[in-house]
Order: C-alpha cells, then structure tokens, then sequence
C-alpha cells in the first residue's frame, strides 16, 4: 500500500468538496490502485491551520469549518504560521493549492506552487493564474525536481482537457479552438431567453452561487479570457495572456436583444475562440448569435463545451453539462491520481 500525503492550501467549497471525495473514494482507489489517501495538513485563510502526519479526520474538520470554529485542534502541535515551514512540516507529497484566482498577476498562488515544488513535492490547482502568468517557469521547476505540476480543474473544471491532450493525442498539434467556457454567463444569457432581465438573472446567479458578489469577472468575459490565455499557452505552447484577448462581454445584451433573437430562431452565447498560426496566436471572447446548426447552440444553463480543430483528428468536441465544486474537486483528484499512477 502507497501513502500518498496530502496538503490543501485552500479549504473553501472546492477543498471542501476535495475532502469528501477523497472520503467517499477511498477505499475504491485502494482496491483499484493501492493508494492511501490521506490529507495531513490544511491551511485556510480565516480559520487557520492543522497538520496530523498520520491524517486529519476530514468529517470533524469540515465540521468544525461549517461551524466558524478553528482547525488548530485537529493538527498534533502548533502547526506553523509560516507556509514554506508548514509545507515542509507537513510532510506531504502533493499540495492542493486552492486559494482566490488573481487575473493580473497569479499572485500569491505563484509563490504557493513555487514552495511546493521547490521542496519536491507535487502541485495540483484549480487556479488559472499561474497557469497564464508562470506556466513555463513553473512546469521547469517541477522536472528539475523531478515532480509533477497539474490543473486539469483550470477550464471546465473535471473535464479532461489538459490530460486528453497529454495522454490520448500524442504528437497532434492543436491549430484552433472554440467553445463556451463561462458556465455563469451561459447561465444568464439562458435565463434571458426565458424572460428574465439581464439583472434578475444576474440576481438569481448570485443566488445559487455561481455567480461573485462583483459579478464583473465573469459578465466581463475576465474568466472566459483568463481559461483562452491558459489553453493558447500549454496546448498550443504560445505563451498568451488574458489581457490579449480580445475580450467583449455580455453586459450590453439586453432582454429585446434575446427576444428578438430567439423569434429568429437564434440565440447569443458568449464564445471563446483561439487560432494559432506558426509561432503566434490570436483569441477572442465575444458574444456572438448563433443558429441550430452551430454544435454550441444547445449548450444551455451552466453547461460548457469545447471543439478543438487539430492536424490529425479534425474537430473534436468535449463538453460538460451542470458542474460545481464537486467537478472541479474530481479534476483535482484526477490529478492526484495520475501523477502517482504514473510514478515509475
């Protein structure tokens, strides 16, 4: 039996959702894999910090989170304050790093990612920012010291899109890609359609959560350019960031605008596009209206999609309908998986 150690940095919804997979999966990925699942340390942002070697009882944590109360008593000791320390006491193999996205800089998830991996130890994320702003630095820290950095969460949360490309497609190159990747303003825009106001269905993203309180990242495509820039950047190895996209969002379609839309047997979606052409490429995120021959018009609701146009294969379309934390959460355990499945 393997033991593969665990530390999450980050133990909002996904980390949470994390912890009850790794508990609901646990004894099928021993029967099928050998491996022992265990988290040993948690680092939060507002309710500190515990580290247990031997595992923290994940149920009493979660727990104690839902409830306001620290996770201090979980740990054996005082677990350190300071993250390169915590990292290194706890012992741990892969790190989960799940703290806030920065479209500006990937700031401070960098220098999380970069700890870990300079300590020799896995990273796993769901967070876009390094992706676009340290791909390349971060990948090249990982190999030389001979671990492993992962983000299959990154775009279309539990999709496999990253490890499709890395495991299934060897030696295709990917020429262009077009899809809806914005699961919040795919929601909105299908609200729209059912008679609902830009702001009431705003109001009721929100709502449910789908949606930030500042809602702008998404309606103003920020999201949607941010997952283009990493796809551009690793599959077509053109390092791209989100403010070259071209980037439009949807906060000027209006009611009328999906009314008359749809009376015409159409329908708007926000579409993400990037195209490669030699060691360059160019990406958009824009609305655009669509008709039913178009593979993208019946993605509705929260669903997302994706076609990618390779020198092998033609197009190929994955998509994923309805996802949540718990998507994101498999992405990330998709990840743990494969790192140790593949460890000679």
């Amino acid at each position: 039996m393997q033991n593969v150690n665990i530390c999450l940095l980050g133990f909002g919804n996904v980390g949470k959702a994390l912890a009850e997979l790794i508990i609901d999966k646990h004894q099928a990925i021993q029967d099928q894999y050998g491996f022992d699942l265990r988290v040993v340390a948690i680092k939060t942002g507002r309710h500190g910090a515990c580290i247990n070697v031997e595992g923290i009882d994940l149920r009493q944590a979660m727990t104690a989170i839902r409830n306001g109360e620290p996770l201090n008593p979980f740990g054996v000791g005082l677990a350190p304050d300071d993250r390169e320390e915590w990292l290194r006491s706890s012992k741990a193999n892969v790190m989960a790093e799940n703290t806030p996205v920065s479209y500006a800089d990937g700031q401070p998830a960098i220098d999380h990612i970069r700890l870990a991996l300079g300590q020799g130890m896995h990273v796993v994320t769901a967070n876009k920012g390094p992706v676009v702003h340290a791909y390349k630095a971060l990948h090249e820290l990982a190999t030389s010291n001979h671990c492993q950095f992962l983000f299959e969460s990154t775009v279309m949360d539990g999709a496999p899109i990253f490890s499709t490309w890395r495991e299934a497609l060897p030696a295709a190159r990917l020429n262009a890609l077009r899809g809806v990747l914005n699961s919040t303003t795919n929601l909105i825009l299908t609200r729209m359609e059912d008679g609902e106001s830009f702001d009431e269905a705003v109001d009721y993203a929100q709502s449910i959560g789908i949606a930030e309180t500042d809602p702008s990242g998404d309606v103003d495509g920020w999201d949607a350019a941010i997952k283009v820039a990493a796809l551009v950047t690793v599959l077509m190895g053109v390092p791209f960031l989100p403010q070259e996209v071209q980037r439009q969002g949807i906060r000027d379609i209006q009611y009328a605008d999906v009314r008359s839309a749809r009376e015409d047997g159409k329908r708007w979606k926000l579409i993400c596009t990037a195209e490669r052409s030699g060691d360059h490429a160019s990406a958009s995120v824009k609305p655009q209206l669509i008709d039913p021959s178009d593979p993208l018009f019946s993605v509705m609701g929260t669903s997302s999609a994706i076609t990618f146009y390779s020198d092998v294969l033609g197009a190929l379309t994955l998509s994923e309908e309805d996802p949540g934390p718990h998507t994101t959460a498999y992405g990330l355990l998709a990840d743990i998986l494969n790192i140790h499945r593949h460890q000679d």
